[in-house]
């Protein structure tokens, strides 16, 4: 399926939206495929709602079926820089980018993101879930890679009425999977996504300024700076 096919003919889909870059150009695409997404957004505790925010205004620009915000505290469980007080790493190399799970990892969080949106998606009738997760720019997080997404879509035919009854079940779709940074802003670009509005960081100021400093940030200018376009977010 190419960026430009309309396979969606109108069919309801849900997709994960962070306000990120990632989750943005998916929107992009999946609404460019003709999908009718219903998108849904996490305030799971997370140090920051800038993305909340950003999430709400890029939904409503791409005119979204709805907008969900789940509420759910993982500050409960904590073992994350980005649900509890340990510390955001900054400025690791490239190699330590590469190498290990870092401390940004929240604990079976696409999982439990993932749960949700089967959930909405039985609801909705939906054969389709949209992540934008990505196993070749990332931070090493387990639950970004092709091995986990195809097995969660086994539980999936396993665990659900849809599942049983529709020898298909539902399809979790991760059009950027193998995809570099690169490669996904330079379809952000032709998509027409409007890079300004996203958010990546880890450790934002108040205001949203990026620090420029954190994994998601080195990685997102990694990504643009490949490109050869400049990132037109704020950094400090």
């Amino acid at each position: 399926m190419t960026a430009g096919s309309k396979d969606g003919a109108g069919a309801p889909a849900v997709l994960l939206l962070s306000g990120g870059l990632d989750s943005t150009t998916l929107l992009a695409l999946a609404t460019k495929q003709g999908f009718a997404v219903n998108a849904l957004t996490f305030r799971y505790g997370q140090r920051h709602g800038v993305e909340i925010d950003r999430a709400r205004e890029i939904a409503a620009k791409y005119g979204v079926a709805r907008h969900v915000v789940a509420d759910i505290d993982l500050r409960l469980f904590g073992g994350s820089a980005l649900t509890s007080d340990i510390a955001v790493p900054k400025d690791r190399s490239a190699g330590e980018l590469g190498h290990g799970i870092p401390v940004t990892y929240v604990p079976a969080r696409n999982t439990i993101f993932l749960s949700f949106a089967l959930a909405w998606a039985e609801v909705l009738g939906a054969n389709e879930i949209f992540i934008g997760v990505n196993a070749l720019d990332y931070s090493g997080y387990p639950d970004c890679r092709p091995e986990f997404i195809r097995a969660f879509e086994a539980m999936a035919r396993l665990a659900t009425r849809v599942g049983v009854e529709n020898a298909g079940g539902v399809s979790v779709r991760t059009p950027l999977i193998d995809m570099s940074k690169k490669e996904i802003v330079a379809l952000g670009l032709s998509l027409g996504v409007d890079y300004g509005m996203t958010t990546s960081c880890y450790d934002p100021a108040p205001d949203g300024t990026a620090c420029g400093h954190c994994d998601a940030c080195q990685l997102r200018l990694k990504g643009f700076s490949e490109a050869g376009v400049r990132d037109p977010v704020r950094y400090a």
